[in-house]
């Protein structure tokens, strides 16, 4: 069979739902048999590529200017008319194939998830879900209008945040201030779209007869490979084996900086007074020589950034209007990656390229697989592939590397990146361990209030060495600042899960940096193929939650930051 599908992405997006429907009918009403299945299952993945790769797009042009309201309007009309029964035919789809009995080649991870994607389905559910994509463009657009009045002019929150590297203490309060009284500003706004996301969520789980939106949610991210106790499990690691390192951390700056105690605004500066690290003036800067260091680990990976900047599949510099945050999507017909960004001329920025860039490498090394299916990849590892690279990345920050610094500034970058992991395990664990709190107590943490002084206690628990006295209010809303909360619930875990693997990875290459990045590059091409635990063990490291793995690591980074600081 072949399905009479437009030419091109382009050409797809004209469609309405009428002209897309008879297309899932006839894939729905083909005789299927295990002799002609992969010729259905071509045809399926081109549909479905198209219908995905629309929403990809038109989700693209919406963050790229907030402000452009055409743009929302196509997105929003493809939210409510196309997506929902798109996802009702693709489950009818899925359906079809199990009761068939047949059980394609390298299918076997996609069956599990399909069994369990199934299970969970429910029509009641599709109007939610756009909802639920409306709410976070809501979001969006509450983050993306926050500017302040700064030296003259307007400019966005995100924009302020080289002010806090100035060596001037002063000056990084009065600008931390401003950003967070300007956040605080908006704070009943999004205290009553947090009370809709809340509602709509308990609905959801409710819908597909699960007690609280946590399990529905873990069904959901397809997680078979460890439970919510493991997660709590890793929070007590976190606290046993992460929590002193960072303190050490923060007692060394406050010792480094002079001062009695120390304060949020202390904390981007470099302790020793020396000025900022800038290491690019113009984007195109931050492109090429972002490029030079791909090559540096691996000269394939250096080509297919090069294909990135002559496609035009880089949106890297922060403006008003746009949303916040940086993500790398996929646009599945064309092959290619799409890294967005909100750059302003910091190391934050070459680091966050060097993140989206693993991201984008994994769109590239699993394009060759045959099944739309088979893409689906678990954030878990899908991390591992971005944390990795910006771990393998920097030995080459240097000018003498073709990089950003001098030797000496490189060295420098260094330390506040490994010094970076072990601050950012902590914070993840009070993003995770509200999270469960508040969908497991779904009556409680409606009230604002409420997660406030929970996300308070879980700040205390994690979150010491550096003082909040007199900045209650600004401490206790920390989760309306985090994008995830809202518009991903639950999906941070993985950022720390995805961070000891990397970990592993970049320890490995420190031993043998070919072989280490061809595990890397193996492990990203297996795409969704395997289990989780599979895929660690074929990037060279192990998915693991306990508190030795995570001594052992803390221990390498340590080290490491001894020696460059020697």
């Amino acid at each position: 069979m072949t399905l009479s599908l437009p030419k091109t992405a382009a050409d797809f997006m004209q469609l309405s739902w009428s002209q897309i429907e008879p297309f899932y009918a006839e894939l729905n009403g083909f005789s299927l048999n295990a002799q002609n299945v992969k010729e259905w299952l071509s045809e399926w993945t081109r549909l479905s590529e198209f219908v995905n790769e629309t929403g990809q797009r038109l989700y693209v042009a919406m963050t790229i200017n907030t402000a452009d309201k055409e743009a929302e309007k196509r997105l929003y009309n493809y939210l409510d008319t196309i997506s929902p029964p798109a996802e009702a035919a693709e489950q009818k789809l899925r359906e079809k194939l199990l009761a068939s009995g047949i059980e394609p080649a390298g299918f076997e991870i996609v069956l599990r998830n399909m069994r369990a994607q199934a299970a969970l389905f429910r029509e009641a559910n599709l109007p939610l879900f756009t909802e639920e994509r409306k709410l976070g463009n809501e979001y969006d657009k509450l983050i993306g209008a926050q500017t302040v009045h700064w030296e003259g002019k307007d400019v966005t929150v995100t924009q302020l945040r080289p002010v806090y590297q100035d060596t001037d203490r002063t000056m990084r309060e009065k600008a931390w201030r401003l950003a967070l009284s300007r956040q605080l500003s908006d704070r009943d706004a999004i205290n009553q779209l947090w009370g809709k996301f809340m509602g709509l969520r308990k609905q959801l789980a409710a819908n597909a007869d699960f007690t609280d939106y946590r399990a529905f949610r873990w069904r959901q991210l397809l997680r078979f490979d460890y439970t919510p106790e493991s997660c709590a499990q890793f929070h007590d690691a976190i606290e046993q084996a992460v929590v002193p390192a960072a303190e050490r951390i923060y007692e060394r700056r406050r010792k480094q900086l002079g001062v009695d105690s120390l304060r949020p605004w202390d904390l981007d500066v470099d302790p020793l007074g020396r000025p900022a690290l800038k290491p690019f003036e113009q984007i195109s800067m931050l492109e090429g020589k972002t490029e030079g260091i791909f090559r540096q680990v691996d000269p394939q990976l250096g080509d297919y950034f090069a294909t990135m900047r002559k496609e035009a599949l880089l949106d890297l510099d922060n403006r008003k209007g746009k949303a916040p945050g940086g993500y790398c999507t996929a646009f599945v017909v064309a092959k290619r990656p799409f890294i967005f960004m909100n750059a302003v001329g910091l190391h934050d920025d070459v680091q966050t390229l060097l993140h989206e860039g693993g991201h984008a490498f994994h769109v590239f090394e699993s394009a060759h697989l045959p099944y739309f299916q088979q893409l689906e990849i678990g954030m878990e590892f899908a991390e591992v592939a971005s944390m990795s690279m910006e771990l393998l990345g920097l030995p080459y920050l240097s000018q003498s590397g073709t990089g950003f610094y001098t030797d000496k500034d490189a060295a420098r970058a260094r330390i506040e990146h490994l010094e970076g992991l072990i601050l950012f395990w902590p914070y993840m664990a009070v993003v995770d361990a509200f999270q469960h709190w508040v969908y497991t107590h779904n009556e409680e943490a409606t009230d604002a209030a409420n997660c406030d002084a929970a996300w308070s206690a879980q700040w205390k628990r994690f979150m010491r060495g550096v003082d909040w006295a007199g900045l209650e209010q600004e401490k206790m809303t920390g989760w309306h600042r985090k994008l995830h909360i809202h518009e991903v619930p639950f999906y941070y875990v993985e950022y720390g899960l995805a961070q000891l693997g990397a970990v592993q990875v970049w320890r490995n290459s420190l031993q043998n940096q070919a072989n280490a990045v061809k595990q890397y590059r193996q492990a990203l091409s297996l795409g969704g193929t395997v289990t989780l635990p599979q895929l660690y063990q074929t990037a060279g490291a192990k998915f693991s939650f306990d508190v030795g793995t995570l001594r052992d690591a803390v221990g390498l980074i340590e080290q490491t930051i001894d020696q460059l600081k020697a």
